[in-house]
């Protein structure tokens, strides 16, 4: 028997009323050589919003200075029209964030724009740094001073002090002590550069504008924008833009690709190829193969908003059974919703979600989602079903169960939190109260979103199984890493 505290119904305290789902760190967008770069990287970072809603900033140049305006809040919330004209040039950076490494204060909001011996440097990062704590130490006891808690800023203290000539050169020298997961984009008054992982963990992709260089996070940012999707950005790649045109290199040894399977299953928005793939039709082929393993004797298939559309139109579709909008979501609760101070438990999700009793009411009802994590906001909404009405509820989740956390850029609670991590599918069936409970399969998600370019994705939230060392206990540990790896 699952008891509410061994779930982790607790959520930490900056987590959001009624959330109880994986959050993607951030979402980048880069331009160079046009002269609505900050424009540009506005509209971009609109588009990536998904990506992180805790903060925002872009940093601009002109070729003689460099500028940044960031804060707390969304893409909206942060720029005006007032403020993007003070960012002019034909090049900038943009950011949105969501943190998995440092505090959610204004400190670790980026782009970080910095002065150092090669004069100033912005930079953007998507992923997670394994290592970053004793790059840290490290650092400070050679004199570093930290002005924020993000690992991001171990990448420019490490730049800082690095002295080869080419800009290229220093960024790479720097990245290489790195490990983990990095998507990045670094401007400076001559160059905008961008780098990816030697595994690929986060995506990163390449585009054209008008003969400017940009580069996102998604292509849905290049839809936006009017730009042209010319390809990824590979793992261990390093491009260079600048006024010789766009260069690029592969300044790392290759590492066995590993990207991350969660963009597929619920990150990255339906409408942009990741990985080489459209989004959506992974999610149609996640639900297709799902109902194929764990069909349900039922009515009607209900997705749980947003995250189960895809999969649940593809279980339909397999299946037979009516796709129907049983769950409606409200689009406009912010981060800091106020409660009645007597109000009910369950009220963060109801805030959120509102059965349609016509479409629920005496019928066997299939709910598709994309996870469990804690179990508490699964099983609120299988309770709010059958209140609507629901004979039965079957959930069934287009994913295997996570039972690790991840360590490469995605914020998820500790291991103790995840209900999977020590509780059978039986165990959490009974918990979220569903009549019955199945999850996709390790072999069938894989199958799902093979593509014909045979990539390899990072599972380990759902294996255990962590393509880079997560912890490295001391400093002469990590430097016979870094000599085994070269």
């Amino acid at each position: 028997m699952i008891r509410p505290e061994e779930s982790g119904s607790t959520p930490s305290r900056r987590t959001p009323l009624g959330d109880d789902r994986f959050h993607d760190q951030c979402g980048l967008f880069g331009v160079f050589g046009h002269p609505e770069a900050a424009h540009l990287a506005y509209m971009g970072l609109y588009a990536l919003q998904h990506r992180g809603q805790e903060s925002a900033g872009i940093a601009a140049g002109d070729g003689e200075t460099l500028r940044l305006e960031k804060g707390m809040g969304l893409v909206n919330d942060v720029f005006t029209e007032g403020r993007l004209q003070l960012l002019p040039g034909d090049r900038a950076i943009g950011h949105v964030r969501y943190s998995t490494s440092g505090e959610t204060v204004a400190s670790n909001a980026q782009p970080y724009l910095i002065d150092c011996h090669r004069g100033p440097i912005a930079v953007g990062h998507n992923g997670n740094l394994v290592n970053a704590a004793i790059l840290r130490q490290e650092l400070e006891a050679a004199g570093s001073i930290f002005q924020s808690t993000s690992d991001t800023e171990v990448i420019l203290h490490l730049y800082a002090r690095n002295h080869r000539e080419r800009l290229e050169d220093a960024i790479a020298a720097s990245l290489y002590k790195v490990m983990g997961a990095f998507s990045l984009v670094f401007l400076t008054r001559e160059a905008l550069v961008a780098a990816r992982d030697p595994w690929g963990f986060r995506p990163l992709v390449l585009g054209r504008l008008e003969g400017a260089t940009i580069v996102a996070s998604e292509t849905c940012a290049l839809d936006l924008i009017g730009a042209e999707h010319l390809r990824d950005i590979e793992p261990g790649e390093l491009v260079v833009a600048d006024a010789d045109g766009v260069r690029s290199f592969r300044p790392f040894p290759p590492e066995p690709a590993a990207h991350c399977v969660f963009e597929h299953v619920y990150f990255a928005r339906p409408d942009s190829l990741v990985f080489g793939r459209n989004v959506l039709e992974s999610r149609l082929a996640l639900g297709r193969q799902l109902a194929v393993e764990s069909p349900a004797a039922a009515d009607v298939v209900v997705p749980i908003p947003d995250s189960g559309m895809g999969a649940a139109l593809g279980f339909s579709r397999q299946s037979g059974l009516p796709f129907e909008w049983g769950l409606i979501r409200n689009h406009y609760v912010g981060r800091t919703f106020i409660q009645p101070r007597q109000g009910e438990r369950s009220l963060g999700v109801k805030i959120k979600l509102n059965p349609v009793r016509q479409v629920i009411q005496g019928r066997r009802v299939v709910l598709i989602d994309d996870s469990i994590v804690r179990g508490t906001t699964s099983r609120k909404i299988v309770r709010m079903v059958r209140e609507a009405g629901a004979r039965e509820v079957h959930m069934r989740i287009s994913s295997p169960p996570t039972i690790s956390p991840c360590y490469y850029g995605i914020d998820t609670p500790l291991r103790s939190e995840l209900i999977a991590s020590s509780h059978s599918v039986e165990e959490i069936r009974t918990f979220i109260e569903a009549d019955t409970l199945a999850y996709l399969s390790h072999e069938g998600l894989l199958k799902a979103v093979a593509d014909d370019a045979g990539r390899r994705h990072c599972t380990a939230c759902f294996s255990g199984r962590y393509p880079v060392a997560v912890a490295v206990p001391d400093a002469a540990q990590l430097r016979l890493f870094e000599k085994a790896r070269a």
